[in-house]
């Protein structure tokens, strides 16, 4: 059997067992705490209009503190970034407030998030060997699971963990790709299509069964695992049943599409072709890289569903 068909046949065999947790309750959660990479920081948001947070705060009617941060990895020590990444500056601003009392949240009405690994995993990190030397995929995982224990100590109970979309899907890492502004060199496509799709596969496949192992060390706490992966696959596969624009459905392609090219006497250039308007909503990704808004707010349509109970389509609590 493929490594891929055993590391799903665990997965299904490791929920199966554990079998469906109670999670939060109707009504439970108003606060809504979220930490990640662009595409949750509502900052600087990846599809450069309204992050999912802000939607998901929107519909499930929760107060949103923000902590995801573009660029960020789960820890810089492992896959270096220029950038604010979870443990060295997320979870430090978070305790930061909590402790000098400009954030007091009660901890049974407030749920954490966390959507980490697309910066772990990608350019200039595993994918291309840029890592910390030693560093492997079983260490950015362990990285992730280990924000759930340092908040858990803390006082929080309510988690949801998001797992990795299939990044072997975006312009950036498919066969198709081309020279784009995430990178402009030379590479084989094909090579870092499938090991993308090694990356990602395997990547949720440890972080379920992590979580899994972590659930009876997590007493009184509630624990839910999101599909963002069978999420954004359903997207890619159904365009019709979640992208809405005036333009044709495109799932291949993005909003904001640039080719770099080398021109020996001008140097690099771009040639980029945007959408505009109503036609932005018929695009699964933004860029080469990034959900779209309309993706956007299709994950958070899920993800405060599975919160308040409404649905389940998309998430297993594990407790």
């Amino acid at each position: 059997m493929a490594v891929l068909g055993i590391l799903t046949t665990l997965v299904i065999f490791a929920v199966a067992q554990l079998g469906e947790g109670q999670g939060v309750y109707p009504g439970q959660i108003k606060n809504l705490v979220t930490f990640g990479d662009s595409y949750s920081d509502v900052y600087v948001p990846g599809d450069n209009a309204t992050a999912w947070p802000v939607y998901a705060a929107m519909y499930g009617d929760f107060t949103l503190y923000p902590f995801a941060r573009s660029g960020a990895t789960c820890s810089n020590y492992l896959t270096y970034k220029p950038f604010p990444s979870v443990f060295e500056s997320q979870l430090p601003l978070y305790f930061t407030d909590k402790y000098n009392g400009s954030l007091e949240l009660d901890p049974t009405s407030t749920m954490y998030t966390l959507w980490i690994g697309t910066n772990d995993v990608g350019v200039n990190a595993l994918l291309t060997g840029s890592q910390t030397p030693g560093v492997t995929l079983v260490d950015t995982v362990t990285c992730s699971v280990e924000w759930i224990k340092v908040l858990y100590a803390s006082g929080a109970r309510n988690f949801i963990m998001q797992n990795m979309l299939p990044l072997q899907d975006t312009i950036l890492y498919s066969t198709y790709s081309y020279p784009n502004r995430y990178w402009t060199e030379e590479r084989n496509t094909t090579e870092w299509n499938v090991f993308m799709t090694e990356l990602t596969t395997s990547h949720n496949a440890l972080a379920s069964l992590m979580l899994q192992a972590l659930v009876p060390t997590l007493e009184g706490a509630h624990l839910g695992l999101f599909d963002s992966y069978g999420l954004i696959s359903d997207i890619r596969a159904n365009p019709q049943n979640y992208l809405n624009g005036t333009a044709p459905l495109n799932v291949t392609g993005c909003i904001n599409s640039c080719v770099f090219q080398l021109n020996e006497s001008t140097g690099e250039t771009a040639d980029c072709t945007v959408a505009e308007g109503t036609a932005r909503d018929s695009f699964l990704w933004y860029d080469e890289l990034h959900p779209s808004e309309q993706t956007d707010r299709v994950i958070a349509r899920e993800i405060s569903s599975a919160i308040v109970r409404n649905s389940s389509d998309w998430i297993t609590w594990l407790l």
